[in-house]
């Protein structure tokens, strides 16, 4: 009996529908069309690299995954959300570097194609590259039956951006003074699901919103606060696997973190309640409520919180960088607010 690929479980046309959608689906123009060298479904996507404004530019790359939030996804079949997570995983750790986000890859793999599925993940991963002003131009749809369970699947997501080196953002420029300037969170975003799953595995229906809130996209309230506060703006901090020791990342040697408390969203105290984490050791798993953390000039935090509130989050001053040495989350101090 003759056997072709399609009935091996790889259905190529399917694969060719989905490409045609997407390029679609594509806005019109969309971010740095100028740039853009052809469109989706070549070998390789160009992108022109110019950029005369600058005096030393640094091409900056990330890649990240969504993690098991995907389990859920899958579950509940619900794959917008999702998408939006693969990009703002990515994108927002560009930014911590003060660069602009350019362009965008996405890896799809799975057992089955559901066109279905795939189409409303990928309608989301559009979506947030729209919002971030970066441009979707290529990816890889991987059908792979004996790899993945017919419903399930993973997805990696590949972001460029651009920064001028003298403006990299980081820990050299952080200073004994700054203060700390919080962004929200959307509730858990993309990380500490294999944890989320088992702690409201018996009522999953009843947490679905919540767990499936996808992560906030920073690109844009950033932006504005370089563009506005350049000079006063030193690090980034995203705030992901790891919670608030993610915040040591961008610390020099020599200095250390004064926080302050904060309203810690319900969400975060009902795992808390649940699992009977003591606080910091839940402060170190999940974000808690803080999604992204810049680093700025102490008499710019006013200004600053400002303009991030003017993008539609909630900002507040989450604390300062004192002399000391660098420690851990267990070890540091918080004030009362």
């Amino acid at each position: 009996m003759a056997l072709d690929y399609k009935q091996a479980g790889v259905d190529i046309e399917a694969g060719e529908s989905l490409v045609s959608w997407l390029k679609e689906q594509q806005p019109r123009p969309m971010p740095f069309q100028e740039r853009l060298v052809g469109g989706i479904g070549g070998f390789a996507a160009l992108f022109r690299a110019n950029f005369p404004e600058m005096k030393s530019p640094c091409l900056v790359s990330a890649t990240d995954g969504i993690g098991t939030k995907l389990k859920l996804a899958i579950d509940f079949e619900s794959y917008q959300g999702v998408g939006q997570d693969l990009v703002a995983m990515c994108v927002n750790d560009l930014i911590c570097c003060g660069a602009t986000p350019l362009f965008f890859l996405d890896y799809y793999a799975c057992g089955k194609l559901r066109l279905p599925a795939a189409k409303e993940f990928l309608s989301g991963v559009l979506k947030a590259c729209t919002e971030s002003g970066c441009a979707l131009i290529g990816g890889e749809t991987a059908e792979m039956p004996g790899v993945y369970s017919h419903n399930d699947f993973d997805a990696a997501g590949f972001a460029v951006g651009v920064v001028d080196e003298a403006k990299t953002l980081g820990a050299h420029r952080v200073n004994v003074g700054d203060t700390l300037v919080a962004i929200e969170s959307s509730g858990f975003h993309s990380n500490g699901y294999s944890l989320l799953r088992k702690v409201f595995a018996e009522d999953q229906e009843s947490w679905k919103e919540e767990l499936l809130i996808p992560t906030h996209l920073y690109v844009s309230a950033v932006k504005q606060v370089l563009e506005s506060q350049n000079t006063a703006l030193h690090a980034v901090a995203h705030i992901t696997g790891g919670g608030l020791d993610n915040l040591l990342r961008v610390v020099p040697t020599g200095c250390q973190l004064q926080l302050h408390e904060w309203k810690i969203p319900e969400p975060f105290l009902e795992v808390e309640r649940r699992t009977g984490l003591p606080r910091r050791e839940l402060l170190k798993t999940l974000n808690c409520g803080v999604g992204m953390v810049l680093f700025v000039d102490s008499d710019a935090s006013d200004s600053v919180i400002e303009i991030i509130q003017k993008q539609g989050f909630q900002s507040w001053v989450l604390g300062s960088v004192v002399e000391g040495k660098k420690e851990a989350l267990s070890r540091w101090d918080f004030k009362k607010a």
